[in-house]
């Protein structure tokens, strides 16, 4: 970056500059950067601090932002179907219990998908999560054509960990069918094939369906990869009481005893719901450094009873990295981790009567660092400092929730969501302007969205259960 032959008192050639009334940095000590700027150069930043100081030292290709908007790090998204649901989001009926969801409605249309309906998802779910501010995701191990949701994503311009569909147990549907060694085959694969994809921003990891679906050659060869492949591991476990009941019914012991005997466990594994654990299985987690993605608009609309029996503020006093996930669009019907951070910072200050749990800077960090901590990625994002991939939403503050502006990460948590999100670069390129994509074509993607869910909803022959008369 440096040019020998410059005045070494002159402003450094650097490609963007990004200006904000207020830079959120999510640093070590939490500063909030007034009248600040970001310096980027190659797809990392390399200063932060006041715009008046950083013009002076820099000077930039191109210029963003300006006095209205507010900078933050983009969110990170632990837990997301990115495939089987956005296509067919708000079909299945918010009033099924937890088995028939997933068992009856969700597999079923799941299995229905045909050849580029994935990719079609895939872009859909990018698209919603980078208007609202999410840079980064955790995709759920349920994708099925793993190569054309890879060709999709790198088109969208988000950073990701994928897996595909792997289980061992369950025999239906058949399209889903894997033998112990078809399955281990299978993340072998994925994870040979796609460690390092679209210059890194994607690459798979090591992630099973989980639940009561893996046997335990499964669950051990999971592990392995993920320690031969050097990624991280990823499984559902414990949102209803089916789970633990599965594993005492089958081993005499609970999920995470269970998984911890076996070697499952550890700094890289990340679990997603643990709603119906108890408090030895939390020290199992803390001991073993596991990390837990809390899905409250699933739990809240699939009646899993986080807020009666759900621990996960027990899991935070006890060092438990808990970060937020949004799930599938027929349990979370939005890709917004905005609207799930709100709730994030809501659930347990009414259901243990105590404004305590969480306060919304609590909640803003398991949106960033706790996601980036999930990820194994706390070194490359969730927060704007020196060295760190450039990952930056300007928040608009033109618009009346964010205005007056007094206590910028109250107005973050507790105000806004995803519809301010005005510009978003991921590894310093914009990949969002004036709050729409600069990547992809989006009125293409909604008549193909529209067309290709309707297609799914007729292959799968599940009935339409909407309860008013359409005319």
């Amino acid at each position: 970056m440096t040019d020998s032959n410059a005045h070494p008192d002159a402003p450094q050639p650097i490609d963007t500059l990004v200006d904000a009334w207020y830079v959120v940095t999510m640093n070590e000590t939490r500063d909030i950067i007034h009248r600040g700027s970001i310096a980027i150069h190659d797809g990392v930043i390399v200063e932060v601090g006041k715009t008046a100081d950083l013009e002076r030292r820099y000077a930039p290709a191109q210029r963003l932002g300006g006095d209205r908007f507010v900078a933050a790090p983009g969110m990170v998204n632990t837990h997301i179907h990115i495939t089987g649901e956005p296509l067919t989001r708000g079909y299945v009926p918010d009033d099924t219990p937890f088995e028939e969801n997933v068992f009856v409605w969700l597999t079923n249309l799941y299995a229905a998908y045909a050849e580029g309906d994935e990719r079609c998802s895939a872009q859909l779910a990018a698209t919603e999560m980078l208007r609202s501010g999410t840079t980064t995701f955790l995709e759920a191990g349920t994708v099925r054509l793993l190569d054309e949701v890879f060709d999709g994503l790198a088109e969208t311009g988000i950073r990701g960990r994928l897996g595909a569909w792997v289980w061992d147990l369950p025999p239906e549907p058949d399209v889903y069918r894997q033998t112990t060694d078809e399955a281990i085959a299978r993340l072998d694969d994925q994870l040979t094939r796609y460690r390092s994809f679209a210059e890194g921003r994607l690459g798979a990891w090591s992630t099973v369906v989980g639940h009561t679906t893996c046997s335990d050659p499964l669950w051990k060869a999971a592990r392995e990869l993920a320690d031969t492949h050097d990624v991280g591991l990823s499984f559902h476990m414990s949102p209803a009481k089916s789970d633990p009941d599965g594993f005492i019914a089958e081993f005499g012991q609970r999920p995470f005893e269970h998984l911890d005997e076996i070697g499952v466990l550890g700094d890289d594994a990340c679990a997603t719901h643990c709603v119906h654990v108890d408090d030895r299985e939390i020290d199992t987690m803390a001991r073993t450094g596991t990390s837990v993605a809390h899905c409250p608009t699933t739990a809240l609309k699939v009646s899993y009873g986080v807020t009666q029996i759900g621990k996960m503020p027990e899991m935070v006093q006890r060092g438990v990295n808990v970060s937020i996930g949004t799930d599938g669009n027929n349990a979370s019907n939005y890709s917004d981790l905005m609207r799930a951070t709100y709730l994030v910072a809501g659930l347990f200050k009414d259901g243990r009567i105590d404004p305590q749990m969480f306060p919304a800077e609590k909640a803003l960090e398991m949106a960033t660092l706790g996601g980036a901590r999930s990820m194994t990625m706390d070194d490359q994002i969730g927060s704007l400092e020196v060295g760190k991939r450039a990952d930056v939403v300007l928040h608009d503050t033109d618009r009346p929730e964010w205005r007056p502006l007094f206590n910028v990460v109250n107005q973050l948590v507790w105000s806004a969501d995803g519809r301010g999100v005005h510009t978003v670069l991921v590894d310093g390129r914009v990949v969002v302007e004036d709050g729409h994509m600069t990547t992809i074509d989006e009125a293409a993607l909604w008549a193909e969205a529209q067309q290709r869910g309707g297609d799914i909803v007729a292959r799968s022959g599940l009935p339409d259960r909407a309860k008013f008369p359409v005319l």
